[in-house]
Order: C-alpha cells, then structure tokens, then sequence
C-alpha cells in the first residue's frame, strides 16, 4: 500500500525515509515555512497542524502523517490568498522581529480556544523567541495594531511596517537554507575530545569507505595561512591564530576533520569511522591561572600574530592611568571595592550558523565561487575568503538571506571557509548546517569577566577615584578578544567624571569554547561591576543613588576621558542622559511605593537603577556605499550591504529614501546583503544599520533629489526652484511630468538619474540607556518576581519607535536571561555540559515582563536626520538595575551572575534571612 498525505490541501505520496521526521519530510517538498531551531521539540520554530492539532514536526514521525492533513504556515491563507486573521495580526502589529520563529508562533496561536488564549505564558510553553521579547508577539495575539499605512514623503517618525513583513508571516521570507540546490551535498564535523592536543596521524579509509562519501578533509588539506574568524573593517584588529584545519586542537568541539556525502547521515557516519591519533598536552581553563608563570601556552606565535604575550596567554592588554588613583582615594571619604563575575551566554539565535556554497558563472561569463550564508558581514567574509584561498575579489560571492537572529554571533567566519575549501574540492553544491549542539559549543559565546572595581568619593557623594582590573576570559582563540576587552573599559569609565582612574584588563587565552562579539560587546560585564560600585558608595555616603549619579555624569559636550584610550573620534553629539535619569525618578516616583502591585505577606520588595553609554559605531571604521535610482516604472531602487536578520535597516532605510523623494515606502524596493549587486558595507553590526549605512543612503537619496529636480527643470525649461518631487511625478510652475516619462527623457539623453552615498567612519557619538526595576523575593524560596520594569533609552530621533521599542524590548528580555539564569556551563576541562536549549535555559513568555520604555527628546547633530543607534545598548544597564533592586530588597550584594534562585536562597539563608 503507498503512503499519502496531505500537505495544505495538496495529496503527496512520497514515502519517508526510516526514521524521517515530519519536519525534514516537508522541507524537502519545498515548504520552507517550517523551520529547524533546535531538532529537539524546545523552540517551536517547527510547529505545523497535523489533522488541526499543533505538533513539534521536528519530533513528529513523519510516518505517523499518513493520511492525515497537514498544514504549514504556507497554507493558512485561503485559496484566494486572503491572509488567516492571526497572519493578519502578526502583520498588523509586526509580532516578530528576525521572524524565524514566527511560523511556529502563527501556527500555535491559529489552534488556541479561548481558554488557551486567555493564559499565553502556558499556551506558548512550546514556543521561544529570542528577538521581541514577546510584548510584540502579545499585542498581535490581542489584535493590538501598531502598525502605520505608508503615506507619500511623511515616513520617518512613523510605525512602519517591515518590508518582508507579508512574506514573514505566510513563509515565504527566504532565510539561508530556504532554497533548493540540485546535486546538493551535505557536510559533518568531527570535533575534538580533547582540551589541548596535538594531532598526530587521521585514518580516513574507513570514512571513504561509507557508501554515498565524496570527500574526507583534514588539515592536510587547509591552507598554512594563519586567519581570524572574527570580522572587521581592519583585520588586524584581530589576532591571526587560526587555521581552517589545525593539527593543534585547543578546547573540546574545535574542528578536527570535515566529511562530504550524499546525505547527513552518511557524513555522520564518515565522521565516526575516521581515526584520529592525538598527543594529549597540558591544559588550562582559569584565565587567572593562565596568566601565571609555567601555565601550558595555548598559542605559541607572537607579534606576527598580533599576540601580546603569548608565553602568559595574554592576547592583548591594556593599561593606564589619569591623574593618580592613590590620591583620589587619599581624598575620598567613602570607599567601596568590589570582585564581580559574569558568565559565558549563548547568543541562541534560531536559525543556527551555516552556509551553500556552488559555483556559478557570473555576468562576464567567468566561473566564481558563490557562498550563500547566515552572516552579519557578506563583505568581509568575501574579503577573509579571497585572502585565504588566494582569490580576486570578482571570483568569489557572498550573500546572505534573510538572517534568522544574530546578537554578534555572526560576525564571524565559522562556516564559509570550510564549505568553501569543500566546494573547491568537489566543484559541487556543499551544506553545512550546525546543529543547536554545535551551536554551545563549535560556534562563539559571551565573554565572561572578573571586574575588580575599587572606588572612592566625598562625603557630598563627588567621585574621587575609580579603579578597574578587568580579566576577559577569551577562550581557545583570540577572534574579537583585544576588542571586547579594549571597549568593556571605555564608555563604562568615561561616562562618569573622576579626576583620578586607572584600568588594568586583560584578554587571556584558555583551552576553552571561543568566546566573541554579543550584544553591547563587554560594556554590559564591566558596566554590571560599575553600576553597583556605584549603588554602593551612594549608600556609604548617604546620598540618593539617582542624586549621586546626576553628581558625577558627563554633561553635554564634555570631553569623554577613559584610563584605556578612549577613541579621540566619540563626541556627544547629543545629549539625553538627564532624560534617562529623569524617566527613573519619575517612575520611582509613581511606582515606589507599589500602587497596583500584589506581593505576598513576608516578602521582601526594592527598587534600583542602572545607566550606560555606548558609542554608537565601532572604532577603527565602520563604512557603508549606497545607491538610489529611478527605475522605469517611475519607482526608485535602494541598493545597500547591510544584512537584515529583524534589526529593522531595511524600514528604516526605505523610510530615509521616502522622505528625502516625497514618495511613500511601497514605491522603494530595496536590494542588499548581496556582493554581487551592492556596494561595500563593513556589515550589520556596532548599531550601525542605521547611524552609518543610514547616512549613506540619505546622501545618496538627497542627491538623487537634486538630480531629478534638475533635469526636470531643464526637461520643462522650468526654474530649479520652481520645481517639487510628488510620489509619481514632479511639479514645475503649474506644469506636471511623470516619474515615468522623466526616466524615458533621461534615458533618450543618455543618462541615468542614480546617484551614490557613501558613510562611515569618524566622528562617532553616543547613546544613554537607564533601566529601572521594582521586584519582590521569596526569602523562604529564593524567587523573584519583578513587578516593574522601566526603561529610558536615548536614540536621537527615532525613525520608527515601532521598531526601535522592539528592540529595546528584546534587548531587555535577552538581558535579563543573562541576569537571571543563562549560562554555557563548562566542567573541569572545559567541555561544554548545556549543549541544549532544554538544559540551558532561555527566557521564555512566563519569565518577561511588559516593559515600559521612554525615548528621549533629543537630535544627533551626527546620525542620519539626528537618530543614534538602539539594538545593542538596552541591554547594557539591565543587569546592575536588577541588582541594585535585589540589593535593595534583601541587604546583599550580589556579585556574581547569574542570579539564579537557588543563589538568592542560600545568599538570604546565610544572612539569616531565609
């Protein structure tokens, strides 16, 4: 009897594989809608209706859908293509930002009853975004509406909708593996037992032997060529200390060996048959440990490598001194010092790392290669490949989809060169996809850091001193290292007035999981340290820790010092820092006291405040190429680099080009993330989507003005100041020319009305942040409730306060698993023990609350028509708030993070206050 099933009305009969999910089943019959987060029924991201019924298709046999119906997200449209009312919701009040979960999300939602709506924290159990947190996703399960209609040349300042948004919620948006590749192969990595080792003979004869095995790398076959996988507009910023196959293996999970075949499963077959002979060496995974004289040298190249110390596993340092710290705390009347630990955070975005590569002929007919990958920096991913393989730049093409999350974690070159090295081998179509295991602990995480914080001030509450001691814990390789480490001790210092500072940080080298860049890029580590430094020398000296801020803050245009070098290009080019402190005040003032909370007999309640500034941009340059033309149709043409993974450029970029035309949005159709049919862009990270490559597409946009302008005058024999752009033409003293016809007319003159804008680089200004928390702790369990959250975020003007309250959401829900319990958990040496999303923990719908988030009144005399940069710096002053209010409830201060409830309850019971 053959097999049949139903998918969205359509009859298949394709039998499954043995042991085939129902996720791979529809995948493979082109139904990309159902995505792969975790393979392990944790995320959702793979829910379809099976006969109706929400399922985890990724758990789901698919033998067991024969002859039942089967929908996807695809197929909750009717036949005329009217969207399923949740789809229209979704849209209406952009319920997603990066949208990879929102298939699972839109599929959960169209099965609930009425009782399952009315308890969403238990209705989506099963589901996990890592992007919104989840007040976006609410309001569009309540049918709130957010969202704008597009209106000709008023679009920035206004709630517009993602461009992608309709393919976002019908599934049509194609992300990196949305796609089918004929003659696909796939590829498998065997990974390291071992902490330190050094390889000394592979057997691949048994892993050639398995049937449907192309190819078995190892690094025989990598270049000797000596790279970084971290990504930067300059590459030395980075310590060239990695190979693309290395003999030496330096934490448990590096690559030791690739296997290419027809499936997944016979790779994985591949791998378990090759033989590996190592020679175990010594070890070390405590950076203090690492430092110290006779510690093993886990890299043993120097300067040419941009290596500090390598023979004390120091990657890079720095060290200086303002004034002198031994008199500032001579004068001061308070000091407080402090030992503070934050620990390594996966950045769990759903769509895990991977690239497609092929080859492919290009416009002049010549063969390159093409890689197709989940990456922040197609650009210079472009630029390492071509370096390392020994390639022009016209012979390779990097492009990206539609990204699913990447917090920095995909700032990096994880993937590409070994699919690359693949591809060139077999000159076929190679695969490599991690799984969420690999994610934990073949991909990046979060550095964790020990900050020592010593600080003095009067007894009027004025800064005497502040002293720093910062060990950044890099892991095996020094991929963003020096540069997490050189920024965690810049805005965190230079944000407070002291006449006297001093830092010591160091980036070390362990034989431990690589850590690299995520969001706020170490300032949210040291800022943890520094914020309850602060709460504390408030308390010592009696003044009220808003009051004692206020007193010490840099003010509008001062001149920002930091003992670490800050970067001579940062200047506060607008000011919202005494907003952000006044949103708190306000906030204490309305909420203090708790009207409306409901917290149990016996528990304890505080309240407490963080702050930080970040730099809105990267050091050492950060530039974006834009171009905007006129097209036939009368319509206009964005082309730019920057990768969207729910960032929100592309609005935002299409909101800039509409103002500065007098058109609406929908007349802007935007290309990017492509080396091929855009210009340079360094890539989707440091919030520069919108304060650099922004900038490039609004000069590029205003000139385009001028020049249609032009030219229609001329074409009506009109003054240039008698003319005006309207949506689908320009006015020229009474008379009226298309957008069309002026196309043709330039066109007939031969010419192109497109014009370029390039941006980047110096000066560089800053954002402010402040977060505020009321919460209430059980001192017999250890559990707390946070019943207010405040946040002041100042962006400048805020092109889309949609988009950008969004991001301030996520980052706050992200940062509170950070707080709270996220933790990569490494044992004695250094395996990775939570390679799952089931043992480490991320916050769910019942764990965030509704924030309530302020923007400021400001306008950067910098940014684009004045806005400042948002996605990374909400998420900075989330953990100190939190602290400081546990402080304030329970009398302890708490160092280390995160501030799990079992922690809380032996704290409180050893205070005698369980």
């Amino acid at each position: 009897m053959s097999y049949g099933i139903h998918i969205n009305g359509r009859p298949f009969a394709d039998e499954p594989r043995a042991g085939q999910c129902l996720r791979t089943y529809l995948r493979e019959r082109g139904w990309f809608g159902v995505k792969k987060g975790c393979d392990a029924g944790d995320c959702g991201a793979c829910t379809v209706h099976v006969d109706g019924e929400p399922v985890h298709s990724c758990l789901y046999p698919a033998v067991r859908a024969e002859g039942r119906a089967v929908t996807t997200v695809e197929g909750l449209a009717d036949e005329d293509g009217e969207l399923h009312p949740v789809q229209r919701k979704f849209l209406e009040a952009q319920g997603f930002q990066c949208g990879f979960c929102t298939a699972g999300y839109l599929m959960t939602t169209a099965a609930l009853d009425d009782e399952q709506l009315a308890d969403l924290p238990r209705a989506f159990k099963g589901n996990i975004c890592r992007c919104t947190g989840y007040r976006a996703i609410e309001d569009a399960v309540r049918g709130v509406r957010h969202t704008e209609e597009p209106d000709a040349g008023r679009a920035v300042g206004r709630n517009l909708g993602a461009p992608a948004g309709p393919q976002v919620v019908t599934g049509t948006a194609r992300y990196t593996f949305d796609l089918d590749v004929p003659g696909l192969l796939h590829m498998k990595l065997l990974r390291s037992p071992h902490p330190h080792a050094r390889v000394l003979a592979v057997d691949t004869a048994a892993a050639l032997r398995v049937p449907g095995v192309h190819l078995v790398l190892t690094h025989h076959d990598a270049p000797e060529r000596l790279y970084s996988t971290a990504r930067h507009e300059h590459p030395t910023e980075d310590p060239d200390d990695t190979r693309l196959l290395d003999d030496t293996v330096r934490y448990i999970g590096q690559r030791v060996a690739a296997v290419v075949a027809d499936s997944e499963a016979a790779a994985e077959e591949g791998c378990r048959r090759i033989e590996v002979t190592y020679e175990q060496l010594p070890y070390v995974t405590d950076p203090e440990e690492a430092m110290a004289p006779g510690a093993p040298v886990v890299h043993d190249k120097g300067p040419e490598s941009r290596i500090a110390r390598p023979g004390n596993n120091v990657v890079g340092e720095v060290h200086g001194e303002i004034g002198s710290v031994a008199d500032g705390f001579a004068e001061a009347d308070a000091v407080h010092e402090e030992t503070f630990r934050t620990q390594r955070v996966q950045h769990a975005s759903l769509e895990t790392h991977g690239a497609v590569a092929w080859y492919e002929n290009g416009e002049d007919g010549e063969e390159r290669l093409t890689v197709r990958s989940s990456t922040q920096t197609p650009f210079l991913t472009r630029r390492a490949l071509c370096a390392l393989f020994g390639l022009e730049l016209k012979q390779v093409r990097v492009l990206a989809g539609r990204v699913g999350g990447g917090f920095g974690g995909k700032q990096e070159m994880i993937v590409e060169d070994i699919v690359a090295l693949a591809v060139m081998r077999l000159r076929r179509p190679v695969k490599l996809e991690y799984t969420r295991a690999e994610q934990f602990y073949g991909a990046t995480t979060r550095h964790p850091f020990t900050v020592h914080v010593r600080a003095g001030a009067r007894a009027d509450g004025t800064l005497t001193a502040l002293q720093l001691r910062v060990v950044a814990n890099t892991g095996a390789y020094g991929n963003h290292g020096p540069a997490v480490m050189f920024h965690s001790v810049g805005e965190s210092m230079a944000v407070y007035r002291a006449p006297h500072k001093k830092v010591d940080a160091y980036s070390v080298y362990t034989n431990s999981v690589p850590a690299g860049a995520f969001r706020g890029y170490g300032l949210g580590q040291v800022v943890f340290a520094v914020e309850s430094v602060m709460d504390e020398l408030a308390r010592r000296t009696g003044v009220d820790p808003l009051v004692f801020r206020e007193r010490n803050i840099i003010g509008p245009g001062e001149h920002m010092v930091s003992p670490g070098g800050e970067e001579e290009d940062l200047e506060i080019a607008s000011y919202g820092l005494d907003q952000c402190l006044q949103v708190v005040r306000n906030a204490i003032e309305q909420y203090g006291d708790g009207p409306g909370d409901d917290v149990p007999e016996g528990w304890l309640v505080g309240q407490g405040t963080g702050m930080s500034m970040i730099a809105t941009g990267p050091p050492g340059g950060h530039f974006a190429d834009a171009t905007v033309k006129l097209l036939q149709d009368g319509t206009y043409d964005i082309a730019v680099g920057t990768a969207e993974f729910g960032n929100g450029t592309t609005t935002v970029h299409q909101q800039i080009t509409a103002g500065a035309l007098s058109t609406a949005v929908d007349r802007i159709a935007i290309r990017q993330s492509d080396t091929d049919v855009v210009r340079h862009d360094t890539g989707a990270f440091a919030s520069a989507g919108t304060v650099v490559a922004g900038k490039a597409v609004m000069k590029a946009a205003d000139e385009l003005a001028v020049q249609i302008l032009d030219f229609a005058a001329h074409h009506l024999g009109a003054a240039v100041g008698d003319c005006r752009l309207t949506a689908e033409a320009v006015e020229c003293a009474g008379r009226e020319v298309s957008l069309k016809e002026l196309f043709q007319a330039a066109r007939s003159a031969g010419r192109e009305l497109l014009a370029d804008g390039h941006w980047g680089g110096s000066p560089r200004s800053v954002a402010f942040n402040a977060q505020w928390f009321r919460l209430a702790v059980d001192p017999g369990t250890g559990e707390i409730r946070i019943l207010r959250s405040v946040h002041a975020a100042d962006a400048g003007k805020v092109m889309n306060p949609m988009q950008c309250r969004g991001q301030v959401e996520g980052g706050v829900a992200q940062a509170l698993g950070a707080t709270l319990f996220e933790n990569v958990r490494l044992d004695g040496r250094g395996e990775v023990t939570t390679a799952a999303f089931r043992r480490y923990r991320l916050p769910q719908f019942a764990d965030v609350p509704r924030t309530e988030v302020h923007f400021m009144e400001t306008s950067d005399a910098i940014g684009p028509l004045g806005a400042k940069s948002m996605s990374e710096s909400p998420f900075n002053p989330v953990a100190p708030a939190f602290a400081n209010a546990l402080r304030d409830a329970t009398g302890i201060r708490f160092t280390e993070l995160p501030l799990t409830r079992d922690r809380v309850w032996l704290a409180l019971h050893e205070a005698g206050r369980g």
